[in-house]
């Protein structure tokens, strides 16, 4: 990669992994359905006036809107809200890695590897050790069980996200920027309507009528900077060089996730959610880099 590109791509991740300290913020003053409807709202308007509609059906943009944009953030905005750590949700959300191979079995027959059996079964034990650590005492940051497996199921939502996108791409090539305008339009109305069912009018308009600079860097840097920028500028790097090259730097983020949110949200972790964290991270290594290490071993040994 050439530095502009290596630069680009540091950007990206700290973006996105700031991304989860600024959630916080958020729903924090603006309830977490309506923050992600003005979330989307930004995120498909203007744009789909200037950006042309992807050239695939109209069910599959649906389909990712609903799942990738909609199901995600739904699910993950409302954990932060109800109590989950911002660090340890950007690590948990990961799990998306390991419900996309799934996934990818069952419905494109794509094969798992031994690499990444063995990755699941150490994040697993990571992700368990994570939610069993509000049993001990003396813990700082608690990690609630509800809001935990909330953004389990979120990830699981972001996988059926990546199985549609895996769909798209074998129907041609398709701009990101595009898609995820596009995309970014099908979640708007689902946020309202839980919004107004869940939240209430009183309460969108008092967050309405009491939205502050503040709110509005908020909305604008889950808008512009992680969904627009973040993904255009991603999908770029994915276009020009080799996914095995681009997909580790993801790693990244949940690392990025911790560190800020305990800088800004002072967010810290007893030595067992230290533990199940690497845990979690060493299992989503042996996923992205097992089967390459496998190759080069036997390329070595026979």
């Amino acid at each position: 990669m050439t530095p502009k590109d290596i630069f680009l791509a540091i950007i990206i991740i700290f973006a996105w992994g700031f991304n989860f300290v600024i959630i916080k913020l958020g729903v924090h003053d603006i309830p977490p359905f309506l923050l992600g409807a003005l979330r989307f709202i930004c995120v498909a308007f203007p744009a789909i006036l200037f950006i042309p509609r992807p050239k695939i059906p109209l069910h599959l943009i649906a389909f990712y809107g609903l799942t990738l944009c909609f199901g995600q953030f739904a699910l993950l905005f409302l954990a932060i809200h109800l109590g989950m750590p911002a660090g340890v949700a950007s690590l948990v959300l990961q799990s998306q890695a390991f419900f996309t191979i799934l996934l990818s079995y069952l419905f494109l027959k794509e094969a798992i590897k031994l690499p990444q059996i063995i990755g699941m079964c150490v994040a697993l034990l990571g992700l368990v050790t994570l939610a069993s650590s509000q049993y001990m005492q003396h813990t700082q940051t608690i990690i609630p069980i509800f809001p935990f497996f909330l953004v389990l199921t979120a990830s699981f939502s972001w996988a059926m996200g990546n199985i549609c996108n895996k769909i798209i791409l074998k129907t041609g090539q398709t701009n990101t920027l595009s898609l995820v305008t596009w995309g970014g339009l099908f979640p708007i109305i689902p946020f309202l309507l839980c919004s107004f069912i869940f939240e209430g009018k009183a309460q969108i308009l008092h967050s309405l009528s009491h939205f502050s600079v503040k709110d509005l860097i908020i909305v604008l840097y889950l808008s512009m900077i992680s969904s627009l920028i973040g993904y255009s500028l991603w999908g770029y790097l994915l276009n020009k060089y080799e996914t095995w090259k681009v997909a580790p730097l993801t790693l990244l983020v949940p690392i990025i996730g911790l560190f800020s949110a305990f800088i800004f949200l002072h967010e810290v972790l007893s030595i067992q959610q230290l533990i199940g964290t690497f845990i979690v991270i060493f299992g989503l290594c042996i996923n992205v880099f097992g089967s390459r290490i496998l190759q080069k071993f036997k390329a070595i040994y026979g």
